[in-house]
């Protein structure tokens, strides 16, 4: 014989063999079930079961037997028969009514806690997305921040590159009237020399010697002034050509 399942209603137990069954006093409209069944069957449906639900007499102990009963007719019997009845409603017919009530109750309290857990389902749905709409702003805020501050600090270098271009070129322009200057000494420098070695009456040897002497040292100082001048100018060009405004 099959072990079978129970159900009460509210929860199924088991698994259960017939003279278990039996001891449980599961009734013809007892939710039964067992491996094999594509669904849960009355007991009385089962034809494996039926023996359960046989009803034998008892022992016919003292009581007074009463000779010569006149027969009744199968008519009599059954108008003296009462039929069984719960509440007003065939016994069968309660049964029914009962198991469909139990059937709408048990499917109203499973469509209601699947309600409420889709209601948790979305209620935590919305929070994770209002969490995640949170994030990606934070996110985002830090990302401008980190862009403004990078763009701030490319226009701040963008400015002391600027500033220092113009201030080469400031130099630049010193540097070249300085060196203008210096040629311009060396020029007259070397008219003097050209003067001081030409013959002159009433000058001495000593006195043209001298003349000579002072115009080759301007002539001297005029040329290394010309020469830092020019290296400096090379040094302004090389830092002006390294600015990238």
């Amino acid at each position: 014989m099959n072990l079978y399942y129970i159900h009460d209603g509210t929860g199924s137990t088991g698994p259960f063999d017939s003279d278990q069954l039996k001891a449980k006093l599961i009734t013809k409209s007892t939710p039964v079930w067992c491996a094999g069944m594509e669904d849960w069957k009355y007991a009385g449906d089962v034809l494996e079961l039926q023996n359960l639900f046989v009803i034998i007499p008892p022992p016919l102990r003292g009581f007074p037997i009463t000779q010569n009963l006149e027969p009744q007719t199968f008519l009599e019997a059954d108008e003296e028969k009462p039929d069984p009845k719960i509440m007003g409603l065939d016994k069968t017919l309660f049964y029914i009514v009962v198991s469909i009530l139990v059937l709408v109750i048990a499917t109203a309290g499973i469509s209601f806690f699947q309600n409420q857990r889709s209601v948790q389902l979305e209620q935590q749905n919305l929070k994770t997305e209002k969490e995640n709409q949170q994030r990606e702003l934070e996110e985002k805020r830090i990302q401008d921040e980190k862009a403004q501050k990078i763009e701030q600090e490319k226009l701040e270098f963008e400015r002391v590159l600027k500033e220092r271009k113009v201030s080469l070129n400031s130099q630049l322009v010193e540097v070249q009237q300085q060196l203008f200057v210096a040629v311009s000494s060396l020029n007259q420098a070397k008219d003097k020399l050209a003067k001081a070695q030409d013959f002159h009456f009433l000058r001495s040897d000593s006195e043209r010697e001298n003349d000579i002497n002072a115009s080759m040292k301007e002539i001297d100082i005029a040329n290394n002034q010309i020469v830092e001048l020019k290296k400096e100018m090379d040094h302004i060009y090389l830092e002006l050509e390294k600015i990238k405004v």
